[in-house]
């Protein structure tokens, strides 16, 4: 069946911006990020042949994460101009090649990958969500699965699929479990502060044993280690904002009635003035404009 693909916008930016390298404009303008997002889509169009493509990006922060926890993402600091730079670019590119593009200011892209998911649930469809970031595994379910990109460290392993099943041999609990799971290991990447000491083993033996964390939090004084008893009492207010940092919005309202055929004037002036000539005489041979 074919798939509605749901783009992490940023997540792939960022991995299109660091895998090609010196990529310039005549005038020194960086290019090498559009390159590698044409190149990108196009494969997985390529290989995947979905229904539609949307890609969701971040703007603007998370206001309602950051009133939670005021250094939530602080650790990441601001991205390189050269990315700054061409991400319009991107965005534009997007629109012309006929995906949805979508964004909303105060909140990130799962966000908005969430709410998509759950639209397109009510109406039986088929959803991939395209990402690296493991906050999505929340969402999976019979019908939605995830494709992970390349990891940077070992590119050869390619792109993967995470479906229930991937996620409990990934992560060592079931997607209903991911919430609770990194509410209790933190999550470095976002940070997010888990239970010092404790490792993904030893929550995931918690998760079996009490099978939630407010559960976890009630049965504080049985848990094993017993080093790590009071250590949960005196952070369950810490655990309970983990959990509403890492849940994701799902009731965004979502205009998905806004798809398009590609915009081959729109690409073509891209691709002029970008300098990116033999992408416009490929796009001419993919879109048979010649």
């Amino acid at each position: 069946m074919s798939k509605i693909l749901l783009c992490d916008g940023h997540n792939l930016a960022f991995r299109a911006f660091y895998g090609i390298k010196e990529l310039n404009r005549s005038d020194g303008f960086p290019t090498n990020m559009i390159h590698g997002w044409l190149r990108s889509f196009w494969k997985i169009e390529d290989d995947l042949r979905p229904k539609h493509v949307r890609v969701f990006f971040d703007k603007g922060g998370a206001t309602r994460r950051e009133s939670l926890l005021p250094s939530y993402k602080e650790n990441r600091g601001a991205p390189p101009e050269d990315f700054s730079n061409q991400l319009e670019w991107v965005k534009k590119l997007s629109k012309a090649l006929g995906y949805g593009v979508h964004e909303r200011s105060g909140l990130e892209a799962d966000d908005l990958i969430a709410s998509a998911v759950e639209i397109y649930k009510k109406s039986n469809e088929s959803v991939l969500m395209v990402s690296a970031d493991k906050d999505l595994a929340q969402l999976i379910c019979p019908g939605v699965e995830q494709l992970l990109p390349p990891p940077t460290a070992n590119p050869r392993l390619g792109w993967r699929f995470l479906n229930e099943e991937g996620v409990i041999h990934k992560f060592g609990v079931p997607p209903s479990a991911i919430l609770d799971y990194l509410a209790i290991i933190g999550d470095q990447s976002d940070n997010i502060p888990g239970l010092k000491g404790v490792g993904p083993k030893t929550a995931c033996k918690w998760l079996k044993e009490f099978h939630n964390l407010e559960n976890l939090i009630q049965n504080a004084g049985r848990i094993k280690p017993k080093r790590f008893c009071s250590l949960i009492y005196e952070k369950k207010d810490d655990l309970r904002r983990n959990i509403e940092l890492i849940r994701l919005e799902s009731d965004v309202h979502l205009d998905l009635n806004d798809l398009g055929p590609p915009d081959f004037v729109l690409m073509e002036e891209i691709f002029k003035d970008l300098e990116m000539r033999k992408s416009w005489e490929e796009a001419k041979k993919r879109y048979n404009q010649i």
